[in-house]
């Protein structure tokens, strides 16, 4: 088997794993700075975002009920209700430390599937609760700066009583 020419290889091929682990950090610092508009900048148009149920993980979104399942009007809609007072759940907002560890890539014509560990810890109203999972992105490189395709949040947690809800974003 031969190493594919210039020519033939993806544009991502030379994405490194420190790239898409400096490009996940930056995203977990606007979560936690609450800079939802510009964390919605790193999406692209066509972008899926999901947050399937705790007790089915592998859920499709097509026939299993979600806790998210959000496209980009609705990605937009929801930043827009998190950034205003109507959200009763969230103002004032949380403190937020996202954490994102066991990074792993692989690349594939011009996306590069990506997955890692997260635990969110949420701070409010003298709470403190703990999310944790998976992630699941395909990025894609655009104007020389990666970009969200898809992004979704697989909770490993048996049960969501303890945290209540989910009212901030993974």
């Amino acid at each position: 088997m031969t190493a594919p020419t210039a020519k033939e290889a993806p544009a991502v091929a030379a994405v490194t794993r420190a790239e898409v682990e400096d490009f996940l950090y930056a995203e977990a610092a606007l979560l936690d700075g609450w800079r939802l508009d510009d964390w919605l900048l790193l999406f692209d148009p066509d972008i899926k975002y999901e947050v399937p149920c705790n007790d089915a993980v592998d859920a499709d979104p097509n026939q299993d009920l979600m806790l998210i399942d959000d496209n980009y009007t609705r990605l937009a809609a929801r930043v827009t209700r998190l950034n205003s007072r109507h959200a009763h759940r969230e103002f004032p907002h949380s403190r937020t430390n996202h954490q994102v560890f066991n990074v792993q890539l692989e690349t594939s014509g011009d996306e590069i599937a990506v997955t890692a560990l997260f635990t969110v810890w949420r701070f409010r109203a003298g709470r403190s609760d703990c999310y944790v999972g998976r992630y699941r992105y395909r990025l894609r490189r655009r104007d020389g700066q990666l970009r969200i395709a898809f992004k979704r949040a697989e909770l490993a947690m048996t049960d969501l009583r303890a945290v209540a809800d989910v009212a901030i974003i993974l």
